[in-house]
């Protein structure tokens, strides 16, 4: 009978070598991986396919944003709640596996290379919690770690297993130089909730507006971003890629600024708002447009598609950066 294991598969070098390791003793290894408003599955799409590793994407937006607005073990540095996270992804995968007849799960993790999520106690935390703890391997760590199901029952040779510990990259690099792997991403993450503007966007956001929607989060990626009162948010683009990001996120009931006679930003104000709201939004248009600093400037602004024309002067700079989010 043929042994088959379902791999958290980020796409970086630690997961790679994970699969590699199972893929040696014979057993048949399909990688899972996850999108969010904050993750992409972009990275492990594109090593899965050098990698020949038959890959799932699984949207997990609903169950994330409900775990992060309440996480039990809280956030990291910024709104990053990595032990629930990981959690929710190893608990999600071990539905997968029942629902596919595999035999266990296993991760790219290593005991002690990230100072939060991968101890060894947030590491039995993580399992435990998940509801399928018996059933988490991590081949890279594995014999400094209590011995799993499929190490007990026989599917997996622990003596293959290995025991690196901590933060050097240096074993993995050499692992990877052995299976003649060239191409591997860097080890940076690319989990928005640990950036630091980001996380303030995301914490104004949860306060002003408890239930948000997908775009609302994804509105958090672009431009410069002000709060003027507790439902009125406006959004200035910063460049072209932000105005051209920020046209496709315009919904119905939007207000949405443009300038009249010079080059300016796309401004948005989701959801709408006041005629003062708009004038405020339209300064902020002028200020950070190509417009003279000194007099009026003429900004269009859009709601249901009725268009005002306002003439306005640009916003005191000390003013705008009081509110920027």
């Amino acid at each position: 009978m043929i042994v088959k294991a379902v791999s958290l598969f980020s796409g970086g070098l630690d997961s790679i070598l994970a699969v590699k390791i199972i893929q040696d003793q014979g057993i048949s290894v399909a990688g899972l991986t996850f999108s969010t408003p904050f993750f992409s599955a972009e990275k492990a799409q594109t090593t899965a396919a050098r990698i020949g590793l038959p890959l799932r994407v699984f949207d997990l937006t609903t169950a994330h944003l409900a775990m992060l607005k309440a996480p039990r073990y809280g956030y990291g540095k910024n709104m990053n709640p990595c032990i629930d996270c990981h959690t929710l992804m190893i608990h999600t995968a071990g539905k997968i596996m029942a629902e596919t007849g595999a035999d266990f799960i296993i991760t790219g993790e290593v005991l002690g290379q990230r100072p939060m999520s991968q101890t060894r106690q947030s590491l039995h935390i993580v399992a435990k919690n998940s509801g399928y703890g018996d059933y988490v391997l991590r081949p890279l760590s594995a014999r400094l770690l209590p011995e799993s199901e499929p190490e007990r029952s026989g599917k997996v040779n622990r003596g293959l297993l290995l025991s690196i510990q901590g933060r050097s990259r240096k074993p993995q690099m050499e692992l990877a130089a052995h299976y003649g792997i060239q191409y591997y991403p860097p080890p940076a993450g690319g989990c928005l909730l640990t950036d630091p503007m980001f996380s303030r966007r995301l914490k104004d956001l949860f306060v002003n507006q408890p239930d948000p929607a997908p775009r609302d989060m994804e509105l958090l990626k672009y431009g410069r971003h002000f709060r003027l009162a507790a439902a009125v948010k406006v959004i200035v683009g910063r460049n072209e890629r932000d105005n051209l990001a920020l046209q496709t996120l315009i919904r119905e009931g939007d207000a949405v600024l443009k300038m009249v006679d010079v080059p300016g930003p796309l401004v948005l104000v989701p959801g709408g708002g006041s005629e003062e709201d708009l004038r405020r939004a339209a300064r902020l248009c002028v200020l950070y447009s190509d417009a003279p600093p000194d007099r009026e400037s003429s900004v269009k602004a859009t709601v249901a598609g009725k268009t005002t024309l306002l003439t306005v002067s640009a916003a005191d700079r000390d003013e705008a950066a009081r509110a920027i989010l």
